[in-house]
This record gives structure tokens, C-alpha cells and sequence, in this order.
């Protein structure tokens, strides 16, 4: 089973990440589940959703502790809320800004991580661009294919014209492609910097 918390706050869509995520995952042949863990938190407040899939049917119920993956779409609540908990050595971290890792102060707590599993996407300009509003989730949602390999970026755009219809949808469409092609970019700029 392979497991993702998503962190944000409300108004970035956080939920909707996560049932988009679940459907990207289902219809890529997969078992999936999302479910959001918050109270009656206004816009702003921070807000945290699972979504957990699986080659067979998923029984658990419960909050995810110990996730593969992270999907931080807030980058102020890295050091107000411990995101990282449970987080093994080996896991995956998207965060959505256009710092590093250093400059966002983690250099030295993601040092033993694995750096192929570690990236930062600038996905609120990406959403901007696109969709004209500041929702990072779907651009998240197309470097997190193109990341882990988990869900592809077709089963992504099914996902979001599942949610969304017209220029909405296609406005999504568009910010997942950019922030994929993104991740390829800076993936493949990583493999010749190694090379050279």
C-alpha cells in the first residue's frame, strides 16, 4: 500500500487533491481511498487529507501516520505544524514554492533523504497561469506523476475532467502538464548535471 498526507490550508483545495489523487489511482487500475481530517476550520486554517491506494481492497480506515509520500501546497506550515512525522527516510516530498530545500532552512533535515524523491514546484504560479486562481492542488497533482510514477498524467487529466467540465477543466488540464513537464525538466537537468 502506498500512502500520501497532503497538507495545505482551507481554500487551496486540499480535499478536492486528495478525491483527485484516489480517482487517478482508481482508474489506473488501482484500489484507492481520500478522506480529509479537519473540523469547521475557516479559509486559512490548516488542513490535512490522505489518500491511500493499493493493488487490493484498502480496509483501513484511520489517519495516515507514517506516509510514503508528502504533498505540502502550503510552504508556511513547514515550520509551524510537524508535517514530517512518520515520514521514513525514503519517502517522497513535493512542497509548492520555487525554493530549495536549503533556502526553505530543510538542508539539513532531508540530507539522508533520497534527492531523487525530493522536489519543489512553484505550483501557485503554475495554477495562476492556468487557471487564474492561486489553487495549487492539480499543478501538485501533475509533478506528483511525473515524480513518483504512481498514477500517470493521463489517469491525472481523467481525474480532473471527472471534477471539473469546460474551461475549468481545461484550464487544470493544462496547469498538471506544466507542472509534469516541470518536474521532467528539473529531472533531466539533474541527470546531465551529474553526467558533466
Amino acid at each position: 500500500m502506498f500512502q500520501v498526507r497532503i497538507h495545505g490550508r482551507g481554500g487551496q483545495g486540499v480535499v478536492t487533491g486528495a478525491e483527485m489523487l484516489s480517482i487517478a489511482a482508481f482508474l489506473g487500475g488501482r484500489h484507492a481511498q481520500a478522506f480529509p481530517s479537519f473540523g469547521s476550520e475557516r479559509t486559512g486554517a490548516p488542513v490535512v487529507a490522505f489518500c491511500r491506494m493499493d493493488d487490493k481492497p484498502i480496509r483501513l480506515r484511520e489517519p495516515i501516520m507514517e506516509p510514503d509520500a508528502l504533498i505540502i501546497q502550503d510552504p508556511t506550515l513547514l515550520h509551524q505544524v510537524d508535517l514530517f512525522a512518520g515520514l521514513r527516510r525514503d519517502g517522497y516530498i513535493l512542497i509548492n514554492t520555487n525554493r530549495s530545500f536549503d533556502e526553505l532552512g530543510l538542508g539539513e533535515f532531508v540530507k539522508d533523504f533520497r534527492h531523487d524523491r525530493l522536489l519543489t514546484v512553484p505550483a501557485t504560479e503554475i495554477a495562476l497561469k492556468h487557471v487564474g486562481r492561486p489553487v495549487p492542488n492539480v499543478p501538485l497533482l501533475g509533478a506528483f506523476a511525473a515524480l513518483g510514477g504512481l498514477v500517470t498524467i493521463d489517469a491525472v487529466h481523467s481525474a480532473i475532467r471527472e471534477k471539473f467540465s469546460g474551461k475549468l477543466a481545461e484550464g487544470n488540464v493544462a496547469a498538471a502538464d506544466a507542472a509534469c513537464r516541470f518536474v521532467l525538466e528539473e529531472e533531466e537537468a539533474a541527470r546531465h548535471a551529474q553526467a558533466n
